[in-house]
């Protein structure tokens, strides 16, 4: 392979292409060691390991959410969230230009509507029904329509970031926000890259310098807050942007094979057991007063994408304990299937039955009400949306072969 552009190898894969819109897809390699063959790129096959580490990530951000004790850290979730979408984004487009040559960004850009936006089409026009009731969750500055409108086109986090506003039952759309601002960007630049033959260890670098220099913006452009309110840096672009560059730096090193064949050995599993641990143990160490400091924005979170990108790097490259753990069925299903739904529906649960929860078991039966939501959600809305495209696909395919014999009848 040639490690000196960021065309990665020209090798197809013999398995069904991951899904395209980089929702839940990865490579699980089976203790291969370092010295052996090179392993396959990531996403050559499903990795339910990540799926299952989408789970994990929902149930903190929902625990967070609910002021579950031992969990003030759950708001790093959203982290987690971001660097997989970086690492599995770039992962496919990387793939897609392998097999074929090309990214085609229009395709790009139009499968993730379809994948992301009927399902917030749904929650935003349900929190607007129960608006009455729900809408000024945590506060809110706008009208209902003005909320669902910042919703609907990916901007909650630009507005309360710079205008320090918020959407109420709409707030944490923000995240989706910055994802879809993130990828109005970063494919063009991979294709721009693509087209000038840019060395891969120059692009690398440039997101290093990206990722550095986003967190010590995000440091020195702290305001400390009243009270335990959130810092709007918090919710800005200039913040968001380093988990989810960390994970297009992650996927950039898993392309090169020399990688992949260290990976692959002991420290695949070095990685997933470190970064583990060092997950779980930045999550139990915030207190309720990390909005406070100016390190919590400028080091802390960074470093979580970091340590985030380690654990996604283990386990996509080897097979350990803790992958296997994740890749469970019923752990690794729920975060393919639902952890998406889970995440819009959670806070108007929260909204409309948090008054009703009291105590530990309150919460208890809040977060299944909230799962059973999320469940129902999904398969009303998320499984029919799909069954429809891959019909369309198919009869696309079907209309495709039949032009070809078509054709080669008359020749």
């Amino acid at each position: 392979m040639a490690t000196t552009t960021i065309s990665p190898e020209r090798t197809r894969s013999t398995s069904a292409p991951a899904s395209t819109d980089g929702s839940h897809a990865g490579t699980e390699q089976r203790g291969t060691r370092g010295g052996g063959a090179t392993p396959p790129p990531p996403l050559t096959n499903r990795a339910p390991a990540l799926d299952g580490l989408r789970t994990i990530a929902i149930l903190a951000v929902i625990l967070y959410h609910l002021h579950v004790a031992h969990f003030d850290g759950g708001f790093i979730g959203v982290t987690v969230f971001f660097v997989l979408s970086g690492f599995l984004i770039t992962t496919l487009l990387l793939g897609e230009h392998r097999n074929t040559g090309r990214i085609r960004l229009g395709a790009f850009w139009g499968k993730r509507v379809l994948r992301l936006y009927p399902a917030l089409i749904a929650f935003v026009l349900v929190g607007l029904a129960l608006w009455n009731w729900v809408g000024d969750y945590k506060g809110a500055t706008f009208s209902a329509g003005e909320a669902a409108f910042i919703a609907l086109s990916y901007t909650g986090n630009l507005f309360r970031s710079f205008w320090d506003t918020t959407q109420g039952v709409f707030a944490h759309t923000w995240s989706l926000s910055m994802e879809e601002q993130f990828y109005l960007v970063w494919p063009p630049v991979l294709v721009l890259l693509f087209a000038i033959r840019s060395r891969r260890r120059w692009l690398m670098a440039g997101l290093g310098v990206v990722i550095v220099g986003a967190a010590v913006a995000s440091y020195l452009s702290y305001e400390k807050p009243n009270g335990g309110a959130t810092p709007d840096v918090y919710f800005s672009p200039v913040l968001g942007v380093v988990p989810l560059a960390t994970g297009c730096l992650l996927a950039l090193l898993l392309d090169d094979g020399r990688v992949r064949r260290v990976a692959a050995g002991i420290a695949g599993h070095v990685a997933t057991w470190a970064g583990l641990a060092l997950l779980v143990g930045i999550l139990l160490w915030i207190d309720g007063d990390w909005t406070q400091h100016a390190s919590t924005f400028g080091v802390v979170l960074p470093v979580t994408g970091l340590v985030s990108a380690v654990l996604i790097g283990g386990l996509v490259s080897v097979r350990t304990p803790v992958s296997a753990t994740l890749a469970w069925t019923p752990v690794s299903w729920f975060g393919r299937r639902v952890s998406y739904s889970a995440y819009l529906w959670h806070p108007l649960v929260i909204a409309l039955l948090g008054t009703f929860a009291v105590g530990a078991w309150g919460n208890v039966w809040l977060v299944g009400a909230a799962l059973l939501v999320a469940v129902g959600a999904a398969y009303a809305v998320e499984v029919p949306v799909e069954k429809a495209r891959k019909r369309i696909r198919e009869a696309k395919r079907l209309v495709a072969a039949d032009r070809a014999a078509r054709e080669h009848a008359t020749t």
